[in-house]
């Protein structure tokens, strides 16, 4: 499945259980044999009385991610078809999350509310302001880029404010800044021009998947973080490589949501031989 270019694999093992091991998402992945995804959410039975699966978060490195928005609506319409349900909530490790479909099609994912504290993002050192913290790439006297905002959206990320998102190589200076020690679990690097106080365009370095399509997570920062510049509402177009979201920092609880398309691709099975453990997946 897709959610607006972001590959997503959906792996069933409600019936069967079992773990998947970091070497085994990454032979999921794998072009030969795989089927290459920038997120694989491995779906279990629940855990938690009142939710419809319990979800874990495979990015295609193998690392495990805390939260993602598109794959999270590719889970949610997948279980609609087969519940009948518009309304669903599902468990990951950074919590509960509810979804629901509108009347357009469209799913919304409540993504919870953002974090700001530098312990929370986290930061590997105290800053007061996250809305700007001292990072940059180039010359200290004439940087690339620079002072980008900071917030924990399930996912630390680190967005920097630019005129034009495709005028930077982020394929060459993301891994550089997913890595950095100032990000202790490393980051989301994420470019964002302000267009107007409605829409805002982004390009992301995602952690642990590279350069993406999507990431909705990423347009929630992003929408985030422009409003605690106020250089934007807070309920924002955000435009991508592979579509548009519509992202809204509800004031009444703090929670934002992130609203967007699915598109199903393919149904398979992967072959157990690719793995290292036989059934893991």
């Amino acid at each position: 499945m897709n959610g607006i270019g972001n590959e997503i694999v959906v792996v069933d093992l409600r019936a069967r259980g079992g773990a998947i091991a970091p070497e085994e998402a990454r032979a999921a992945a794998a072009p030969q044999g795989g089927a290459p995804y920038d997120q694989l959410m491995a779906l279990y039975a629940p855990r938690t009385p009142g939710t419809d699966a319990f979800i874990r978060i495979y990015n295609n490195d193998g690392s495990e991610a805390g939260a993602c928005g598109n794959g999270m609506r590719c889970v949610a319409d997948l279980v609609s078809k087969e519940s009948g349900k518009t309304a669903l909530t599902f468990e990951t490790t950074a919590g509960i999350l509810n979804c629901w479909k509108g009347a357009d099609g469209m799913f919304t994912v409540d993504m919870g509310p953002p974090r700001f504290k530098w312990n929370e993002i986290p930061l590997a050192e105290e800053f007061r302001d996250t809305r700007a913290i001292e990072l940059q790439i180039g010359p200290i006297d004439k940087p690339i880029l620079h002072s980008p905002s900071v917030v924990n959206m399930g996912n630390p990320h680190a967005i920097f404010w630019v005129e034009d998102v495709n005028v930077y190589e982020l394929n060459k200076f993301g891994p550089l800044l997913e890595n950095h020690p100032i990000f202790p679990d490393r980051a989301n690097i994420t470019l964002a021009a302000i267009k107007s106080r409605d829409h805002i365009v982004i390009r992301t370095w995602e952690r642990g998947a590279g350069l993406t399509k999507a990431c909705g997570s990423a347009a929630c920062a992003a929408a985030v973080a422009a409003a605690r510049l106020k250089r934007s509402n807070r309920k924002v177009k955000v435009t991508l490589p592979g579509g548009d979201l519509t992202i809204d920092w509800r004031e009444r609880d703090d929670h934002v949501l992130m609203t967007g398309p699915v598109e199903f691709e393919f149904a398979g099975r992967f072959d157990p031989a690719l793995f290292g453990k036989a059934g893991a997946a």
